[in-house]
């Protein structure tokens, strides 16, 4: 069944809303969960799915997301037809780069003509969430369906912040509603919306004819879900929703700095929802070699300082040294010293806390060294001069920022 499909992840969007941290690479590049990038989630959902022809549609700052994948990812076989492939834009159809979702499939046309495969995944490269597809695949045949969109069940009043998918009681698709104030509701759950995934699965000889229709609209901005589905729906095409709680009930869109921030704070909570100990179904990253985590009692004379890590996620490579980490998401080789402490933060590779210093409610990116004594997310007037502070407080320091002592 799995040589069947040909996946395609889009890992192209600029990221803008994740700035800094996305300021030197993509943002599916951006790490997580202390080991991990963005992207590493989507991928081990299609391995543990069974799914191995793959390919990641590469454009902004990309070299970092490039390297990793080429690095970590080498799990598939090129001798059994398997590739997890990096595919760049290239302009191959025009002197445009892709322009939107739909048209970064569009200028890949090719290599679906190369593998003739009956049916095309389209994911995001920048969710976080368990899936398994090959049930949705299940679904998307039973159905006989054109295409079949995933969706999950959302509180009502939660509407404005997502594409609605209007169905009936088949689940089939009757419409489409961008981000609407006053959505329509899942039949029989007057509380609740289907909110659409951004995940799409297409029998081919359709998509291929979406496609080519979308590509002669100049009006178009190309994009799935603004303009293919909704042209779908107009011709009366069978799109199916697929029901993505009938497998799990978390998903998150870690686009923004504070879904971002929340999404790692959700890891650290006494019973997470996104469990990343399952073995069930696991997840696959690029490993260095770093040393194990050493945690140490400082002594000055008579006074001893015993370093404390409560309800966190410390990586490889960490020393924590006298210091306190609590309710944090220390990703390898952060060096937090004597008397200092970090609380509800989610601190990048090679950060160094310096003695006495204090961080709370903050985002570090990598190589930054925090002086002694300092003080982050403890004044955000004075830190709203000195680094990025999101909507909800949440302070952001830059990739190699040099602090003043």
């Amino acid at each position: 069944m799995s040589k069947q499909v040909l996946t395609f992840i889009l890992a192209g969007g600029k990221g803008e809303r994740l700035n800094p941290l996305t300021r030197d690479r993509a943002k599916p590049a951006v790490p997580f969960g202390g080991i991990y990038r963005i992207i590493d989630f989507t991928l081990s959902n299609c391995i543990n799915s069974g799914l191995r022809r793959i390919f990641v549609l590469i454009q902004y700052k990309s070299f970092s997301l490039q390297k990793h994948i080429l690095s970590g990812w080498d799990v598939v076989s090129s001798q059994l037809g398997e590739f997890i492939d990096v595919i760049p834009a290239q302009q191959r159809l025009g002197e445009d780069w892709y322009k939107g979702t739909a048209d970064a499939i569009y200028q890949n046309l090719y290599a679906i003509s190369d593998y003739s495969p009956d049916y095309i995944l389209i994911l995001a490269g920048d969710h976080l969430y368990k899936m398994d597809y090959q049930k949705m695949l299940d679904d998307h045949i039973k159905n006989k369906a054109d295409v079949t969109v995933a969706c999950i069940k959302m509180p009502k009043e939660d509407s404005s912040q997502f594409g609605v998918i209007e169905v009936d009681k088949k689940h089939f698709i009757t419409g489409f509603q961008e981000k609407p104030g006053i959505p329509k509701t899942i039949p029989d759950e007057a509380d609740k919306i289907f909110a659409s995934m951004g995940i799409y699965l297409f029998s081919r000889k359709v998509l291929t004819e979406e496609l080519e229709r979308d590509s002669a609209d100049v009006r178009s901005d190309h994009d799935f879900g603004k303009n293919i589905i909704p042209k779908m729906l107009a011709s009366r095409k069978k799109i199916l929703a697929y029901d993505f709680g009938v497998q799990s009930n978390y998903w998150r869109d870690i686009g923004t700095r504070d879904a971002y921030y929340q999404a790692n704070m959700d890891l650290v909570r006494p019973e997470p929802e996104f469990n990343l100990f399952d073995r069930t179904w696991p997840l696959r990253t690029h490993y260095s070699h770093f040393p194990p985590v050493s945690m140490k009692t400082v002594c000055k004379g008579d006074n001893c300082v015993t370093g404390i890590v409560v309800d966190s996620i410390i990586s490889p490579g960490c020393m924590i040294e006298g210091g306190r980490v609590e309710r944090s998401v220390l990703s390898s080789q952060v060096h937090v010293r004597c008397n200092s402490s970090v609380m509800d933060s989610v601190i990048l590779e090679g950060v160094v806390i310096g003695e006495s210093a204090h961080v709370k409610n903050a985002i570090i990116d990598k190589q930054v060294h925090v002086p002694a004594g300092e003080k982050i997310g403890y004044d955000l007037e004075l830190d709203r001069r000195r680094f990025a502070v999101t909507a909800s407080g949440i302070v952001i320091v830059a990739k190699r920022t040099a602090i003043e002592g």
